[in-house]
């Protein structure tokens, strides 16, 4: 797996609210998947979220939103949320929810753009400003070529809706290249690391010129230091790697639509969180329910060409029994699904 500024984490455990928070390293960002239960997160990780990718806003998935806008409120903050049709509706009655009479006085704004995928590569937008009464504003069609969700210069998310009864969103999130930094050459340029490192990066994902300016910031034993150098002068201390691809699927019906969507979300992806709800052998109930089992969660990861499976969002009727829902995913993961039991 290549090194990547990607550090996720699961957040509960596997029979609870399935929530993935994707911290950036070196960054103050962060990005996460799904707000059932939060509680778990520290305020100071909620604020370094930038981007939301709610699946559907069944109560597991989406309890905490108002949580989220809690910890944000008094904070100048523009934070994306993405979801699937109907998505803006839910998030503009949950916001209706409150009264804020008081808002316009603050001295802060916290705005949310609210983004909805829809079939055929489009999608409706909406924004919500604190300062107005999180009144429903500026709503509009759009497109989104590819069902890219986020394009960055250091990033893509894209999206694809399942089926679970209702839409559900899956995306997955791609690292376009990875800069790495031999610390052993800037030492030999007589520089330190410190947070000037991710404004080199940044210059190197957006194609600057080598006549960028760049100011060199750090901190050693000896004191505080800076210097001013340009691209080219750092290039020697920079290597690019192929990025990481993390992809995030929960909630999906064992449609043959639906299989064909996942296989070409997760195609080789580094890192796979897919749901495994139920075992093999209740394979009608997790149909009847709309869920996957953990054989086929294995599987289908599997058959994308997926490096590392992270089976999530456990049934609660398999208490005590995470290590068999498991070792069926991972077996049906490694080729053995004959192995994995029921």
């Amino acid at each position: 797996m290549p090194r990547s500024i990607f550090q996720p984490q699961v957040v509960n455990g596997p029979f609870e609210d399935p929530v993935v928070y994707l911290d950036f390293l070196f960054r103050r960002r962060a990005l996460l998947f799904d707000m059932g239960n939060l509680r778990r997160l520290a305020p100071r990780k909620l604020l370094r979220i930038s981007d939301v990718f709610v699946s559907h806003t069944h109560m597991d998935h989406f309890n905490d939103f108002d949580w989220l806008i809690r910890i944000t409120l008094g904070r100048d903050l523009h934070l994306r949320l993405f979801g699937p049709p109907g998505f803006i509706d839910r998030v503009d009655h949950r916001l209706q929810g409150y009264t804020w009479n008081l808002v316009e006085n603050y001295a802060t704004d916290v705005t949310l753009e609210v983004t909805e995928l829809h079939p055929g590569e489009r999608g409706r937008r909406a924004v919500f400003r604190c300062r107005e009464r999180f009144r429903r504003r500026d709503e509009t069609a759009i497109d989104l070529p590819g069902n890219v969700l986020r394009d960055e210069p250091g990033l893509r998310v894209t999206g694809t809706l399942l089926d679970h009864g209702v839409p559900c969103l899956a995306v997955a999130v791609q690292e376009k290249r990875h800069v790495n930094i031999w610390k052993n050459r800037l030492a030999e340029l007589g520089l330190g690391p410190g947070p000037w490192l991710a404004d080199l990066k940044d210059a190197i994902h957006e194609d600057r010129p080598d006549t960028t300016p760049v100011r060199a910031e750090w901190s050693d034993d000896d004191g505080r230091h800076r210097r001013h150098l340009t691209l080219a002068d750092l290039r020697p201390v920079v290597e690019l790697t192929p990025g990481q691809r993390i992809a995030w699927v929960v909630d999906a019906a064992p449609t043959a639509g639906n299989e064909t969507r996942i296989v070409e979300l997760l195609r080789d992806a580094h890192v796979a969180f897919i749901e495994a709800c139920f075992l093999h052998a209740d394979a009608a109930r997790a149909a009847d329910r709309s869920h996957l089992t953990a054989r086929r969660a294995g599987e289908l990861a599997r058959a994308a060409g997926v490096e590392r499976l992270v089976p999530i969002h456990f049934s609660p009727r398999y208490s005590g029994e995470a290590a068999r829902l498991e070792a069926e995913a991972q077996a049906a993961f490694a080729g053995r699904a004959a192995d994995a039991g029921g």
